[in-house]
């Protein structure tokens, strides 16, 4: 059972780390290439949609690793499993605190209504999500290396 916890939680992790690098690295680039509004129009879209289920991922991730880890608490690679957990709470600040209300701002934004520094804040949030990605793969690597 045990085992079945460790695979699901990093298969979780995992997945959650490729839809961040897929924003980060595929789809706001595809987004930022589209003419004239549709690009500003997309990012509002996918705020709103992913804005909706992330909380839940990043929460339910940070849920699971701390199960792993009080489950297995004096085994080898627990130190590895709270690292990760560690790493996925500082995910979840970084987000509360400079992501999510760029985003809040980004996914009511229309032509009509945006701000004039829009892409300078779209840019912004684009900066600070490379970075929650970077230590969002170090979460997932610190756990696939407790599961050997």
């Amino acid at each position: 059972m045990l085992a079945a916890l460790e695979v699901f939680t990093t298969v979780v992790v995992g997945v959650m780390v490729g839809v961040e690098f897929s924003v980060a690295f595929v789809i706001n680039r595809i987004l930022d290439a589209l003419p004239e509004d549709s690009g500003q129009l997309g990012h509002a879209h996918g705020g709103r949609m992913l804005g909706a289920v992330m909380p839940f991922w990043y929460i339910g991730s940070l849920v699971l690793a701390g199960i792993w880890a009080v489950a297995r608490w004096h085994h080898h690679g627990t130190g590895l499993v709270v690292t990760a957990g560690a790493l996925l709470i500082l995910s979840v600040i970084m987000s509360i605190l400079l992501l999510v209300p760029i985003n809040n701002r980004n996914k009511t934004w229309t032509p009509d209504n945006r701000p004039a520094d829009w892409k300078q804040q779209l840019n912004r949030w684009n900066r600070y999500h490379y970075v929650r990605v970077a230590v969002l793969i170090a979460a997932f690597a610190l756990l696939v290396a407790a599961l050997a």
